[in-house]
C-alpha cells in the first residue's frame, strides 16, 4: 500500500457551504497565501490541529447529551423559522434507531442550503447532542448528503489551522492537492527509528481510525518525532551553511589597538572582572581575523557589558575606521553615548548621537560628520541605518538588546558598513595598497543581552554566533530584596517611600503607561506623579517618559543623577541603561502587567551603590496563573540566568527571543527544551550530511525553508 493511499476525496464532502463555494472552491494558490505559505506545495507541512472521527455512525438511541458524535438519518420535515430569531430547523429520523428523532437548527443559512435538506435527503451529521425543546438537537451541525450506499471515511478527519474566509472544506482540497504532488521522498538517510517522511505525513494527514487522538494532538507519536527531527535538521545545516558562508567572506583584521586600551583602563576608578577580561580577550581574538565577527555577548544586569563594548571598539578606532552602536530606545543610546563620550573622549575620539529625537543643525551635523569620518563612534537608536545615513569606513557594530530589534533592523545596519566598503568615500581617502581599498568588507558585529540565552536555545538558533558570557557581578554590587505586595497595600508603600527618601536615598517609581487608559485599568505615570507630589510636598519628585522631548528627558535624569531629585516617577524608559548609584528602591506597579525579563531589568536599576536595594512590585487581584508565576519566580531568583530558564518554560523560545514580535518565524513544531534530545541528534548529524550528501541538503532545505536562509542569519 503507497503512503497516498486511502486519502480522503474531498470533492465527495457536501460540507455547510454556500452555492459559490462549491461552484468556485479557493485555487490553491490562494489559499496557500493566505495560510502564509510562499507556494502550495508547502501546504504538506499545514498538518491538522486536531481530528473528527467519521469513521463511525452512532445509533441516534445510543447518543448521550453532551457527546459529539456522527448520526445518519433521513430529512423527514425541514422549515425556516422567524421566531425566536430566523433559522432552519430540520428533523432528522433515524430508522436504524426505532425512528428515534433528532432535530438541528442552523442560526445561518443559504438558499442552497434550504433546496439541498428537502424530505427524504439523506444526511450525515457530526455535531454536540444537546437538550432540546423537543428532545436531542443539534445546532450547526457539519453535515453531509449521502446515500445509503456511501462509505464511510477509513481516516479520521483532519482539522486545520485556518484563518478568516477559509473553510476546512477549501484547505483539505489544497492540502490533498499537494499531497498528490509533491515528491515525498526522503532525500537525506532516514535515521533510525523514525518513520519515512511519507509515512510521517500519512498518518498525520490521514491517521488510522484506531490512533490514539490525545497521542497525535500533544505531537508525541513516532511521525510527530520524525517532522521535529527533520525541522530542526533543517535549522541545524542552514545555520552550518551560514557560518561557512561567513567565514568566507572577508572583514579588516583589527589585531591592535594602538594602546587605547591601556589608557582608557587607567583612567577608570575600577579593575575589570575576570569574566570581562575573558569575554574581552574571545572578542578581540575575533576582531584579528579576515572574516567578519559575529559574537553574542551576554551577562546579567549590571555585569558590565558596556565597558567591555568600549573596548572591543578600541581596535576599530586604532585602524582609522569608525564604529556604530544601536541601542532600541533613545534613553538607552542616550546613556551610553555618555558613557562611551566620557571613556573615549580623552583619548581624542568624538563620539556622536544620532535619534529620531535629533533635530536641525545638530541632526545635520552629526550625519555631516559619520559621513565624512570625522565622527568615529556613532551610538544611536534604528535612526542609524535610516537611508539619509552613510558611514565613511564602517568597520564595527554593536548591537545592544539585540532581541528587541526585528531582523531587518539588524541586517540593515550591518549592510551600511557592506555598502561603505563597496562605495568611493573609503576608497578615495585610503592608499591603493591599503586593506581599507578593497571593496568586499564586510563590518564586525557585536551583539549584546542582558536576557541570557539558555544553552539550548543559543545551540538552536545561534548556531551560527559565538557566545561569550560575563558571569559575575563587579565587587560592590549589593542583593536586592524582592517583596510583592497587594496594591490594596499602596499607602503604606508611599509612607515608608517618604521615610526612606528622607533619609538620604533616592528611589524610582515606575508606571506601566504615559497616561490614563480607558481599555487597561492601569495607573499611568502622569496620574501617579500628580498623586505622588500631592502626598508628598516634602519631597523634589521628577518624572519621565518616553514621549517627552529629548532635552527634557536628559534634563531630569540629569538632575536625578545629581540627587537634586528624591524620586523619580518612570514608564520602562528607565529599564535599562540608567545607573544612579544612590537610587536603592525601586517600586512598580501592576507587576503583574510585566514580563520577568522587563522586572529583572528594572530591578537592575537599584543595588548598584553601598545601600541595601529594595524592589517593591505592587500587583492588581484577581492574578492569573501565569502572573503568579512570574511573580513568584522574581521574587525568589535575583540571578539572570536563571530567571531566562523559567521565562522560557513560561513563554516558549519564539516569544522569550523577542522573534516573533519582530515577525521571524521560528520552529513550528519542535520545541528546543522538551525536544532537547532531537536537537542533539540534529546537530551531531548536520557536519556528516553537509559533507556525504550535499545534494540531499539542498533538497531537505528547500522543503523546509522555501523562503531562504536569511532570517537564520542574524
Amino acid at each position: 500500500m503507497t503512503a497516498n493511499s486511502n486519502i480522503r476525496n474531498p470533492k465527495s464532502e457536501i460540507r455547510n457551504r454556500t452555492k459559490s463555494e462549491i461552484r468556485n472552491p479557493k485555487s490553491e494558490i490562494e489559499v496557500a497565501h493566505k495560510l502564509g505559505y510562499a507556494s502550495p506545495a508547502d501546504l504538506i507541512l499545514h498538518l491538522p490541529l486536531r481530528y473528527e472521527d467519521e469513521t463511525r455512525i452512532t445509533p441516534l438511541r445510543d447518543a448521550r447529551l453532551g457527546d459529539t458524535v456522527q448520526i445518519e438519518g433521513v430529512v423527514e420535515h425541514s422549515e425556516i423559522q422567524n421566531r425566536p430569531r430566523r433559522q432552519l430547523v430540520v428533523q432528522v429520523v433515524d430508522a436504524a434507531s426505532d425512528n428515534a428523532r433528532l432535530v438541528f437548527r442552523l442560526l445561518h443559512f443559504y438558499p442552497s442550503q434550504v433546496a439541498l435538506l428537502k424530505p427524504g435527503t439523506r444526511v450525515r451529521l457530526m455535531g454536540e447532542v444537546r437538550p432540546g425543546f423537543f428532545g436531542a438537537e443539534m445546532v450547526h451541525p457539519q453535515f453531509r448528503v449521502v446515500r445509503e450506499t456511501t462509505p464511510l471515511p477509513d481516516t479520521l478527519t483532519p482539522i486545520y489551522p485556518a484563518v478568516a474566509a477559509l473553510s476546512q472544506y477549501a484547505i483539505r482540497r489544497a492540502v490533498e492537492s499537494a499531497l498528490s504532488e509533491a515528491d515525498l521522498g526522503d532525500p537525506l538517510p532516514i535515521p533510525a527509528g523514525f518513520p519515512s517522511f511519507a509515512e510521517a505525513l500519512h498518518s498525520l494527514h490521514h491517521p488510522s481510525p484506531d490512533a490514539r487522538q490525545e497521542a497525535l494532538e500533544s505531537h508525541d507519536t513516532p511521525a510527530w518525532r520524525r517532522l521535529k527531527f527533520d525541522e530542526l535538521l533543517a535549522q541545524q545545516l542552514s545555520l552550518r551553511l551560514a557560518a561557512r558562508q561567513r567565514l568566507a567572506l572577508r572583514a579588516l583584521p583589527l589585531p591592535d589597538d594602538g594602546g587605547l586600551q591601556e589608557r582608557l583602563l587607567a583612567a577608570l576608578p575600577f579593575a575589570m572582572t575576570a569574566a570581562q577580561q575573558r569575554a574581552l580577550r574571545e572578542i578581540r581574538d575575533d576582531l584579528a581575523r579576515p572574516h567578519p565577527m559575529n559574537r553574542l555577548l551576554q551577562g546579567d544586569v549590571g555585569s558590565g557589558k558596556t565597558l567591555v563594548a568600549a573596548l572591543a571598539i578600541l581596535p576599530a578606532l586604532a585602524a582609522g575606521t569608525q564604529a556604530a552602536v544601536m541601542a532600541p530606545t533613545e534613553i538607552l543610546a542616550e546613556q551610553l553615548f555618555l558613557k562611551f563620550q566620557e571613556w573615549l573622549q580623552p583619548l581624542g575620539i568624538e563620539v556622536a548621537w544620532l535619534a529620531a529625537a535629533l533635530k536641525g543643525k545638530a541632526k545635520k551635523a552629526a550625519i555631516a560628520g559619520i559621513a565624512d569620518g570625522s565622527v568615529r563612534v556613532a551610538v544611536g537608536t534604528h535612526a542609524l541605518f535610516q537611508n539619509d545615513v552613510s558611514f565613511h569606513n564602517l568597520a564595527l557594530v554593536v548591537v545592544d538588546e539585540q532581541h528587541r530589534f526585528g531582523v531587518a533592523q539588524r541586517l540593515a545596519l550591518r549592510a551600511k558598513g557592506a555598502q561603505v566598503a563597496s562605495g568611493e568615500s573609503r576608497v578615495a581617502s585610503t592608499p591603493i595598497d591599503s586593506p581599507l581599498a578593497t571593496r568586499d568588507l564586510q563590518p564586525h558585529l557585536l551583539m549584546m543581552s542582558a536576557t541570557p540565552i539558555p544553552r539550548s536555545l543559543a545551540m538552536s538558533y545561534y548556531a551560527d554566533l559565538d557566545v561569550s558570557v560575563i558571569d559575575e557581578l563587579p565587587p560592590g554590587r549589593t542583593p536586592i530584596a524582592t517583596r510583592t505586595i497587594n496594591a490594596n497595600r499602596r499607602d503604606e508603600v508611599i509612607a515608608r517611600l517618604r521615610e526612606y527618601c528622607l533619609s538620604g536615598a533616592q528611589a524610582y517609581w515606575v508606571c506601566p503607561l504615559v497616561e490614563e487608559s480607558d481599555k487597561l485599568q492601569l495607573r499611568a505615570a502622569e496620574e501617579s506623579h500628580a498623586e505622588l507630589v500631592a502626598l508628598l510636598p516634602e519631597l523634589n519628585i521628577g518624572l519621565v517618559h518616553g514621549r517627552m522631548k529629548s532635552e527634557a528627558k536628559a534634563a531630569v535624569m540629569s538632575a536625578f543623577k545629581a540627587g537634586e531629585l528624591h524620586l523619580l516617577v518612570a514608564t520602562t524608559v528607565i529599564e535599562v541603561g540608567v545607573d544612579v548609584a544612590n537610587a536603592a528602591l525601586m517600586v512598580i506597579e501592576h507587576a503583574e502587567r510585566y514580563g520577568l525579563a522587563q522586572l529583572h531589568q528594572l530591578r537592575g536599576r537599584v543595588g548598584r551603590g553601598a545601600r541595601e536595594s529594595s524592589c517593591v512590585l505592587l500587583y492588581e487581584t484577581p492574578l492569573s496563573d501565569t502572573a503568579r508565576q512570574r511573580l513568584k519566580i522574581i521574587h525568589d531568583h535575583n540571578d539572570g540566568f536563571a530567571i531566562a530558564r523559567a521565562d522560557l518554560q513560561l513563554r516558549g523560545p519564539g516569544e522569550f527571543l523577542g522573534a516573533r514580535q519582530s515577525g521571524q518565524q521560528l520552529l513550528r513544531f519542535a520545541d528546543p527544551l522538551a525536544d532537547n534530545d532531537l536537537l542533539e541528534q540534529a546537530r551531531d548529524a548536520a557536519a556528516d550530511l553537509l559533507e556525504q550528501h550535499p545534494q540531499g541538503v539542498q533538497r531537505h532545505l528547500v522543503r523546509w525553508l522555501p523562503r531562504g536562509l536569511d532570517l537564520f542569519r542574524v
